[in-house]
């Protein structure tokens, strides 16, 4: 069970997934964001990244291609990051192009702006 999450070795999936498909993941991730698009869109591209994670995983490792469970687990891991670097992202865009009307509220999140003396 536990080979069909990881693959052919844990090193695969660290470097693979995680390094190169979540860096994609992250600047996809980002992308989204500044384009004002909506979070689903991060869901349909992590699920294709996932895709193509599972295929290079195969080629270059001999992974096994149609493991549904490793499909999965690798998708969640991408979507995961690609919803950080989002929300990131559009928290950034708030409070830096709308300094007037929202403040920081911790690393993901933003608020109104309170009113000085009212």
């Amino acid at each position: 069970m536990i080979d069909a999450i990881i693959g052919p070795s844990p090193a695969v999936l660290i470097g693979l997934t995680v390094v190169l498909f979540g860096g994609c993941a992250f600047l996809m991730g980002q992308a989204v964001a500044r384009g004002w698009r909506p979070a689903s869109r991060v869901v349909v591209y992590g699920a294709l990244l996932a895709l193509a994670d599972r295929f290079l995983t195969y080629a270059l490792f001999e992974g096994e291609l149609l493991s549904p469970i490793g499909l999965i687990s690798h998708t969640i891991i991408l979507i995961a990051i690609g919803l950080t670097a989002y929300r990131l992202t559009l928290a950034y865009k708030m409070v830096t192009q709308y300094p007037w009307l929202y403040e920081p509220a911790g690393l993901f999140g933003w608020r109104p702006r309170t009113r000085g003396g009212a």
